[in-house]
């Protein structure tokens, strides 16, 4: 018994095996077929058995879509594949991601991206041999993008390539601020205490909790001092360290043993003399003494976005710190 070929209620052209079709009762209608060593005749017999005919090209429908992988189209007219929403054993992998690659490029699809889990790592080197590069990995997850467009330039960005510091000038009411030193050091030095960011944390946020966690000391955000950005840090990345002055609500200080091998309120008037002191950190301190003296700092006015609809932190000038206006939140 040959292949029929037919055409479903959308429009696709379908292969089918005719014989079995014939084993479940359906009436199906094939031109002659003619092949080296067969000859196929099957003639309409009866309309009244479309169920049975529609329930069959439904099932050949679902091999040939289970050839290639679905995927998530995003707004670019991209692709994602997820490893853990779309498994499929390394042994057909080759044979769906060329299939795959195919009904890509001629749906003009343009970056295609494959999110591999670590339960399907031995994907990588199929797809490194299909052109993929690594785009970036976190733990759990690697991903890799091919760019099909060939007229066409990729225009993918790079993965995160800034890593952003936080640090925190806290002074108390005694006119002392509040420093540490590290347990691991090149140099010697009293500094500001303060860590890097954590995904999804709010700059202000994120001093708070190294402070506490770094020394004890309960804290909040008052303004934005200043920033410094510098090129090629940990991981070749660049680095963007903000620098914020907090308001003190505790002072007694219980500093990380596994991070800090000191920590002390300092008197203003020492730290700006202390041969162990950076000139980075008097810069700093001087920008906080310049705020509190002609009143005038840059804060913060937490909003929604308006595409994203994520929360956002807007940093502008005051002018007039004693106003209770701190910004609109439909910005």
């Amino acid at each position: 018994m040959c292949n029929i070929v037919y055409r479903s209620l959308k429009g696709h052209i379908l292969v089918a095996n005719g014989q079995q079709l014939l084993r479940s009762g359906t009436k199906v209608y094939c031109e002659t077929f003619k092949s080296k060593n067969t000859n196929c005749t099957l003639r309409l017999i009866s309309q009244g058995v479309a169920k049975n005919f529609i329930s069959s090209m439904t099932a050949v429908e679902d091999i040939v879509l289970n050839q290639v992988f679905q995927g998530q189209e995003d707004r670019f007219h991209g692709i994602t594949v997820d490893s853990s929403k779309e498994p499929c054993d390394v042994s057909v992998f080759p044979k769906k991601l060329e299939a795959s690659l195919k009904h890509w490029t001629e749906k003009s699809f343009r970056g295609i991206w494959f999110k591999v889990t670590l339960e399907y790592a031995d994907w990588v080197p199929f797809l490194a041999k299909n052109e993929f590069q690594f785009h970036h990995a976190k733990s759990g997850y690697v991903m890799m993008y091919r760019w099909l467009p060939t007229t066409e330039e990729c225009n993918i960005p790079p993965y995160a390539h800034t890593m952003i510091g936080v640090g925190a000038v806290v002074v108390n009411d005694a006119h002392e601020i509040l420093v540490v030193k590290e347990k691991y050091f090149l140099i010697p030095h009293w500094k500001l205490p303060g860590g890097y960011v954590e995904p999804g944390e709010d700059i202000g946020d994120a001093a708070v909790r190294e402070v506490l966690e770094e020394t004890n000391v309960k804290s909040e955000f008052e303004f934005l001092i200043s920033l410094r950005h510098t090129h090629s840090g940990m991981f070749r990345c660049s680095d963007i360290y903000f620098v914020v002055g907090l308001k003190p609500v505790s002072e007694e200080i219980n500093k990380c043993n596994r991070e800090i091998a000191a920590c002390e309120w300092m008197k203003i008037e020492e730290f700006l003399q202390h041969p162990y002191v950076t000139e980075a950190s008097r810069f700093f301190l001087g920008k906080y003494l310049d705020y509190q003296k002609c009143k005038t700092s840059v804060v913060c006015a937490k909003s929604i976005h308006p595409l994203l609809n994520k929360p956002q932190c807007l940093y502008s000038i005051d002018f007039n710190p004693d106003s209770t206006f701190k910004g609109r939140s439909n910005l």
